[in-house]
């Protein structure tokens, strides 16, 4: 198994970039198969959401999509997938950002009573609470 960087995996999604596209689809078609997947960490889940956001203008639906996929392809193995699809799920139906909902929900997998944050968007999720300034 071989373990695939956000930047490899944008460059596979986007396709910006034809010298780069070109090098990332060749290892992933090459490397990567139902037997031998590609590893996807957790957080390089959380930065194609951050990347693809931030820097391409993707919109949840889109984000969505593309994880959806990232998860369903038998060619790649993402690490904690049953985390990864519960917080997908939420970032469909929540305002806060992926990366929130998986650090919540990894919290409390890890006996976590709360998870607490700043942020008002995640703090609508039953997985945090708001800590007030």
């Amino acid at each position: 198994m071989i373990g695939l960087d956000t930047n490899v995996l944008i460059r596979y999604i986007v396709r910006d970039d034809p010298r780069q596209t070109k090098a990332a689809t060749r290892l992933i078609e090459m490397r990567c198969t139902p037997d031998d997947p590609g590893l996807v960490a957790s957080i390089v889940m959380c930065e194609i959401v951050w990347v693809l956001d931030r820097a391409y203008g993707y919109d949840r639906a889109a984000i969505s999509a593309v994880l959806r996929r990232l998860l369903i392809v038998e060619e790649l193995r993402v690490q904690e997938s049953d985390l990864a699809w519960s917080a997908l799920n939420l970032y469909e139906d929540g305002k806060a950002d992926f990366a929130d909902y998986l650090i919540g929900l990894t919290n409390q997998i890890q006996d976590a009573v709360t998870t607490f944050t700043m942020d008002e968007e995640a703090a609508q999720s039953s997985l945090f609470d708001l800590l007030r300034t």
